[in-house]
Parts: C-alpha cells; structure tokens; sequence
C-alpha cells in the first residue's frame, strides 16, 4: 500500500472542524481547494459522500470510480468519478493507503442482518447521512448514495467475498483530496461498534481545507 504525504501546515487551513465520535457533518469546499480527512486516534472509519453543489443530482459514483480506473480501492491519484462522468475530486496524498468503496454504509438494517436482532436500536452511518442532510436542507432521503469509507479496510478473498477487517490506519494518518467542482461533502463519523473497522471504539475525525 504505497503512501504519499503533503508538507501543508494545519494552522495554514482557512477551515478546521473535529468530528464527534460517531457524528455526521456536513460542509462544502469550493473547486481548486484541498480537503484533508484526518484519523486523529487511529482505525476510524469516515463515511463520505460528495456531491456537485451546483446540482446535487450530481453526485459520487462507485461503479464509474471503480471501472474508470480497473481499481477496487481509493489511494493517492484517484479520481472520483460522479454519476454523470465528471470529476468530483481527486485523492493528491494518503498517509493510509488504502479505502474503501465496496462495503457501503451500516444501517439498522445491515446491523440486525450481520450481527443480531438486538443491534436494531443502534446508531448507524445511514442515520448520521439522513440526520446530516435534512439539517443541511440542501439533500433528502432520496439523495443517499453508495459511499466511500476512508480508512476503512474491507479486503476482497479470492471468492468475492468482502471482509470488515482489523484497520489499516494509525493515529494522524489523513487522506487529502483537491476538489474538481464546488462540492457539498457529507460526513458520517462511522459510530459502528459490532466490527473492527472503527478498533471496537469509535473516535474523533478532523476536517482541515486549504484554499
């Protein structure tokens, strides 16, 4: 899994936000600027979804991502693709090395299915993605997508079979990616405690942008 760093300062970012444990946000980034994800503890999963600002019918594609550029995972030099074929944004450093765009977001549903009736109650990264996009205004329901799962490690066996697996990232490990459109970014501070890919215990994650 090569890696890739960047020497820009943190007190240089003209945004800086810490996610709660287990938390959504919300925020947009304007084109040419860079966005850093930022596993401050280690092995926290950050669920994203990106969309084109000017129409957010616009928005991340898994499958052109994937098929674009003949790679299951996201590392220095993606380009994410939108539904449309155009360029949301391009990954440009990772500390990490690998994520995820296969496994989706967790919900009650996923939750009750993988592990047991009982985990219904629990909160989820599809909770957090509705939470955070009605209170926005600007997305609904009908807007939740496939997702990325940066830091997240979900390895493919040879028979196709997807593993939520012991992470990959350690504590200030960050992925940044240059923005190709104004974009709204949604976040899900992955609260899931039933797999490894959260180290059992979810934790804080920091947004920074540099103009």
């Amino acid at each position: 899994m090569p890696t890739t760093s960047a020497p820009r300062d943190p007190a240089d970012a003209t945004f800086r936000h810490v996610i709660g444990a287990g938390k959504p946000f919300v925020f947009d980034i304007r084109k040419g600027q860079t966005l850093r994800l930022l596993d401050l503890k280690g092995n926290q999963a950050v669920d994203t979804l990106f969309y084109n600002a000017a129409d957010t019918r616009e928005r991340y594609d898994v499958q052109r991502t994937i098929r674009r550029q003949n790679a299951l995972f996201l590392t220095t030099g993606t380009v994410l693709y939108s539904n449309q074929g155009n360029a949301l944004a391009t990954i440009t450093a990772d500390t990490c090395g690998r994520h995820d765009t296969l496994g989706g977001a967790c919900s009650q549903e996923s939750n009750t299915v993988r592990y047991a009736i009982d985990r219904l109650h629990m909160h989820s990264c599809r909770d957090n993605f509705l939470c955070g996009c009605l209170r926005d205004g600007r997305l609904s329901k009908r807007d939740l997508a496939p997702n990325i799962n940066f830091f997240m490690n979900v390895p493919v066996t040879p028979d196709g079979t997807l593993v939520f697996a012991d992470g990959v990232s350690a504590p200030e490990k960050y992925v940044e990616l240059r923005a190709e459109l104004d974009l709204i970014v949604v976040i899900s501070n992955c609260p899931q405690l039933n797999n490894p890919c959260n180290g059992w215990n979810p934790t804080p994650a920091e947004v920074l942008v540099w103009n």
